[in-house]
């Protein structure tokens, strides 16, 4: 399931990227397949082992070739150990929310890019959030939880002064602000509730099938209650 939008943040063979805060590894698996040479980045040296066996997994089955690469890495986000301007492409997809230095990470996503070159950020929308974080404390208040609610003024305010440029953005993912508010309001670990059991096997059957009618209807829930905000930002090539 993929919050980036690959057809507005578009990936040539051979570029450099980097996918700060990887996660268990989505972004880094579509960017090397489409033959970026990727980093996938991040402190939980857990899904790091996950996202390292996956890339080599790919590799092994060919799923990318030559010049494509990647490499897993485990590294703070607030102080990369990189070079200025060492990638074409950088993403940081749910991450910055999680981050007490928030600026500080957005300002090292800024130096590691090229002049140029674009950058592509998400974070929980600010409605969908809010509601999630009224039904419940622990949906937030765990250790690595989330830190922050953004507005998108708040964030693009935040790239500007990293110095990146603003070029556009959407929302994602209208289908899962609502499993996420069911599971606030049950218990955000009661996964055996029957509601939360249903929606999320819908959700599986969605991804997997990418029926035309879910398509259209997340389509039409993303400017309203898209769980995800997406800003695509550049780097002023000067």
């Amino acid at each position: 399931m993929l919050t980036v939008d690959f057809s507005r943040f578009p990936i040539m063979p051979g570029e450099r990227l980097l996918d700060l805060g990887c996660g268990a590894g989505r972004h880094a698996f579509e960017a090397y397949r489409r033959g970026a040479r990727v980093v996938a980045a991040d402190l939980d040296a857990g899904e790091l082992a996950g996202v390292s066996a996956m890339l080599g997994a790919m590799a092994l089955e060919g799923e990318a070739g030559p010049p494509a690469s990647a490499a897993a890495l485990r590294t703070d986000g607030t102080r990369l150990p990189f070079a200025t301007g060492s990638f074409d492409k950088v993403i940081a997809a749910e991450t910055l929310e999680h981050v007490p230095d928030d600026q500080r990470m957005m300002d090292e996503v800024a130096r590691v890019l090229r002049p140029g070159g674009l950058a592509a950020v998400t974070v929980p929308a600010w409605m969908p959030e809010r509601v999630c974080w009224a039904l419940s404390r622990e949906y937030h208040e765990v250790p690595g939880g989330h830190v922050r609610i953004y507005t998108r003024a708040e964030l693009a305010g935040k790239l500007a002064r990293a110095g990146l440029v603003v070029t556009g953005g959407h929302r994602a993912h209208g289908l899962h602000a609502p499993y996420w508010w069911l599971k606030c309001a049950v218990g955000v670990g009661n996964n055996a509730h029957p509601a939360v059991r249903g929606y999320h096997k819908m959700l599986v059957w969605d991804i997997m099938r990418g029926p035309a009618l879910t398509r259209y209807t997340e389509a039409a829930l993303n400017p309203l209650i898209g769980k995800s905000l997406v800003l695509y930002a550049t780097k002023d090539p000067k």
